[in-house]
């Protein structure tokens, strides 16, 4: 991996993926909590170079960090299912070399996010004797990500609710005509995945896939894999990404994006809003599907399926950084000599991190 923080190990992994650990660990200390990094479109490994080291660094003998490559470069371009699929076969691959882990967390950039929900998705499980998530006695049973406890699932700058019209991709500058065509013709660049983000896809008469993705569906238990992890966590910048908007990233209508002025704190000078969401019920569901009119009938329905649970979202500015145009990928601190005001993003991450 090359570069990596004092005390921090690592080595090539299935897949040909890349698993970080502390090189103090022992044996007896050895980590039971794999994180699951993916990164995003035409990305590789690589994106994830300073976060995985950050974390182990910081975490010592508590994690192992392995940065997914079952989709580097153009292989991101085949599809969010056909990515999440091979992001699950990679996942039980590594769970399978090593029988110590017992908890999971994913952490994913851009569409990696959407790939991370695709792949939970397909290797959620269901508590034993049980075929849904429920209250038993008044105890929550909370369902498995491959048999695996499910602490932490965290996304920067995913577009969760796709890249459709209404300013979710900045660079379009809002311009109906322009996002019309853009949907038109996505896929001639970004291909099957273009499809999908735009939500111009129709399998065999099927609704979009991202729509699909807000409920369980047939063998893809898409919501009760999300239900499943104590956290959900949603960092988005509110500007200067053009790639991913505000609204699409921190999974809000226009109207609920938040007031803001400035850090709200020393420590994490970038990190400008925070909130905790609760999971709103289906009778509130239906009032807010009738009340805000303010996105269309598709990413409302989105909306509407993605707050059933709980989130925190964080909300970042880089607009006083000279790198803030670059801005999605600073988020993640993609390559640190380009990217190194975003450190105290990864910095919140690890701070916050449920162990």
């Amino acid at each position: 991996m090359g570069d990596e923080g004092e005390g921090v190990c690592s080595k090539e992994s299935v897949n040909g993926g890349t698993d970080v650990w502390s090189s103090s660990a022992s044996p007896a200390s050895s980590p039971d909590h794999l994180v699951v990094m993916v990164h995003g479109i035409l990305g590789s490994t690589a994106d994830w170079q300073y976060g995985a080291s950050e974390f182990v660094k910081m975490l010592q003998n508590k994690v192992i960090v392995h940065c997914s490559e079952c989709n580097m470069y153009r292989l991101t371009l085949d599809g969010v299912d056909v990515m999440g699929e091979r992001l699950a076969d990679e996942v039980v691959e590594v769970i399978n070399k090593k029988p110590e882990i017992q908890k999971i967390s994913f952490i994913a950039h851009s569409v990696g996010g959407l790939v991370a929900r695709y792949a939970i998705g397909r290797l959620y499980r269901h508590p034993e004797g049980n075929s849904s998530q429920e209250n038993l006695g008044g105890v929550c049973v909370r369902g498995t990500i491959c048999g695996l406890e499910a602490i932490n699932f965290i996304t920067v700058a995913t577009p969760h609710l796709g890249s459709r019209g209404n300013r979710q991709v900045p660079f379009l500058f809002g311009v109906t005509a322009i996002e019309k065509v853009a949907s038109r013709v996505i896929h001639w660049i970004f291909r099957r995945t273009g499809r999908h983000l735009f939500l111009t896809d129709n399998d065999e008469g099927q609704p979009p896939l991202l729509l699909r993705m807000v409920d369980d569906c047939g063998d893809l238990y898409f919501m009760s894999a999300l239900r499943a992890f104590k956290r959900r966590v949603a960092y988005a910048n509110v500007g200067y990404d053009h790639v991913v908007g505000w609204r699409t990233s921190s999974i809000r209508r226009n109207s609920e994006l938040p007031k803001w002025e400035d850090s709200l704190s020393e420590k994490y000078p970038h990190i400008v809003y925070e909130e905790h969401s609760k999971g709103t019920n289906a009778d509130q569901c239906e009032q807010d599907s009738v009340i805000n009119s303010d996105s269309d009938e598709l990413e409302e329905k989105m909306v509407i399926g993605l707050t059933r649970v709980s989130w925190e979202r964080v909300d970042v500015s880089f607009h006083s950084s000279r790198q803030r145009f670059a801005a999605h990928s600073v988020i993640q601190v993609k390559y640190y000599f380009m990217h190194a005001e975003g450190a105290d993003v990864i910095q919140h991450m690890i701070d916050h991190f449920l162990i």
